[in-house]
């Protein structure tokens, strides 16, 4: 095995570890509401607050690659994480499982970004879209497979089997950092750490997060002004700051690469909506149609199979092709799969079917090409800024999601006359396919297709 294939197995690893962490307790909620006594909304913490752990440290990860290298910062993430997931597994009550969680979060959101730009790094900027491709097939087989492990592990043996299952993986994925990853030095001259940035960057994506929460809940979109606006005064506080600071912890002047900040747009209003998409289309299929939760779940058969249909297409036509036909084309299908869906078209298997597999293969398509592009003219010694920035995005986007199209949802519900209320998620899906269409300026003004590595025009 080559070095860069070493170093990418253990980034992969990481990042399965990561998305396993989110989503294989979801089938174990009524387990640990009925040994724990949790209350719904503290069960809507048990992700909430991992989440908000993971998104919160990211900022912080590139200035400890730098000052105790990047070895050091993923070898102490995975034992943090593991310290937290056997926490979790001996959880006396749902308080000290929500405070293990967050734990848990502190420790994944340092592994991730600095994973990813060591990975990034270690590829040439031809052969990412080849790491990108196995990179989206880990995000959709382990989001697929894992709540089912989950529920087998709920059902016949322990929820607390969840969390302790992640030790022997995190030691897994602690040992090859050791053996494969090269011990790396601190840097020599290293700028103090920048304690308010790191202190308004904390609070701002915290009540951030809070917020969006809040925003997505029924009957919570008053109590989710204060938050937002904390999150407002205090993400305009760090954006003076950081163009004033010699040393900010997170330079946003990495934003002028215009493929980065393309590929950031693009998670916002492709993958980003497509979470609140999924939310409202579970609650119009089962609340207005009348299916069941086996046969909206099974929908996503169909997604995932045009999903990596797409990721193969984006391996091999990327480099030949560049970005722009790409995203053009993938904005394309998954807004004409929204569409489809709020159509009566939706009221018949055959296009429900349709409209998921033209979601999945559009946004695949739009996902798998923008982590392809994103990262190619971020110069190497700038690569871990930018993957902090690439993944809280990432992780802001779904939440976004999920709070603009429930709020959304929650306005509209309340005033549709007796008997309409299926106009309401129709409304919603049709406010989504617009959201899913606003980068389309910004496509547009990339490179044309066929140059090399769809680099963007000069601007």
């Amino acid at each position: 095995m080559s070095d860069r294939s070493k170093v990418a197995a253990v980034y992969l690893l990481g990042f399965a570890i990561d998305l396993a962490n989110m989503f294989v307790a979801n089938a174990a909620y009524p387990a640990l509401q009925r040994e724990l006594q949790a209350s719904v909304a503290q069960l809507a913490w048990v992700g909430n607050a991992y989440m908000l752990g993971l998104t919160v440290v990211i900022p912080l990860g590139a200035w400890l690659a730098r000052r105790c290298g990047e070895r050091r910062v993923l070898v102490g993430s995975l034992l943090l994480f593991g310290l937290a997931s056997a926490g979790a597994a001996v959880a006396p009550s749902i308080g000290a499982l929500l405070g293990w969680r967050l734990v848990q979060g502190l420790g994944g959101g340092l592994l991730i970004p600095v994973g990813q730009a060591m990975a990034y790094r270690a590829y040439a900027p031809e052969a990412r879209a080849r790491l990108t491709s196995v990179v989206m097939m880990v995000a959709l087989l382990v989001p697929a497979l894992s709540p089912a492990l989950g529920g087998v592990l709920a059902d016949h043996a322990s929820w607390r089997w969840i969390f302790a299952g992640m030790l022997p993986l995190a030691g897994a994925a602690c040992g090859l950092a050791l053996a494969w990853l090269p011990a790396g030095t601190a840097a020599a001259e290293l700028p103090p750490l920048d304690v308010p940035g790191l202190a308004l960057s904390v609070l701002a994506l915290a009540a951030l997060l809070f917020g969006l929460t809040l925003a997505g809940q029924h009957g919570g979109t008053h109590l989710a002004v204060a938050p937002l606006a904390v999150a407002l005064v205090a993400g305009t506080a760090y954006v003076h700051h950081a163009r004033r600071a010699a040393a900010p912890l997170i330079d946003l002047g990495l934003l002028a690469q215009p493929l980065l900040r393309m590929g950031i747009v693009i998670y916002l209003c492709v993958p980003g909506v497509f979470s609140g998409v999924n939310l409202v289309a579970a609650l119009y299929l089962q609340g207005a149609l009348g299916l069941s939760a086996t046969q909206t779940g099974a929908l996503m058969l169909p997604w995932a199979a045009a999903s990596f249909l797409a990721i193969a297409i984006v391996r091999r036509g990327f480099p030949a092709w560049g970005a722009r036909p790409l995203f053009f084309s993938g904005i394309a299908v998954d807004c004409a799969g929204i569409v489809l869906l709020a159509t009566p078209i939706a009221m018949h298997e055959a296009g429900r079917v349709l409209a998921f597999a033209a979601m999945g293969f559009g946004a695949s398509l739009c996902t798998s090409t923008s982590q392809s592009a994103a990262f190619l003219d971020v110069p190497s010694a700038r690569m871990g800024e930018a993957s902090a920035l690439w993944n809280i995005n990432r992780q802001l986007s779904f939440c976004i999601g999920v709070a603009v199209l429930g709020s959304a949802l929650n306005f509209l519900l309340p005033r549709q006359a007796a008997g309409t209320a299926p106009l309401a998620y129709r409304q919603c899906l049709l406010l989504a396919a617009l959201l899913t269409l606003l980068p389309l300026p910004l496509v547009a003004r990339l490179a044309p297709p066929r140059a090399a590595a769809a680099r963007p025009v000069s601007q």
